[in-house]
């Protein structure tokens, strides 16, 4: 027997319409823009002071295994990767929560920084 038996099979315009539905669009969105806008001011950060700028362990052992460039996209593509996965897992509450966490741990330090030299 199907799982959707009887009237409980959702539209499909339903689905695409929902607010739950625009919000994770949102949130995935929002969470991408972050993510490259971390690695622009990552990659303008290590190149104007070094690889000691970096407090990210992961993002750092990345960039001396494979050089800035390679490095910091391997990382941030694996980021990105992750949150269209919690996107596609319907997970936007906690998409969206990361978003906001790395916006004020990550964007608003480099802009800070970036912003004084």
């Amino acid at each position: 027997m199907s799982r959707f038996a009887g009237n409980r099979r959702p539209s499909l315009a339903r689905l695409w319409d929902s607010k739950e539905t625009a919000f994770g669009d949102l949130a995935v969105v929002c969470f991408v823009l972050v993510q490259c806008l971390d690695g622009i001011f990552t990659y303008l950060g290590m190149t104007i002071w070094g690889a000691g700028i970096e407090a990210n362990p992961l993002v750092s052992s990345a960039v001396k295994a494979a050089g800035l460039g390679p490095g910091l996209a391997g990382t941030k593509l694996i980021a990105i990767g992750l949150g269209i996965l919690l996107h596609h897992r319907r997970v936007h509450h906690v998409l969206a929560l990361l978003t906001v966490i790395y916006f004020a741990a990550a964007i608003l330090p480099w802009t800070a920084i970036l912003l004084t030299q």
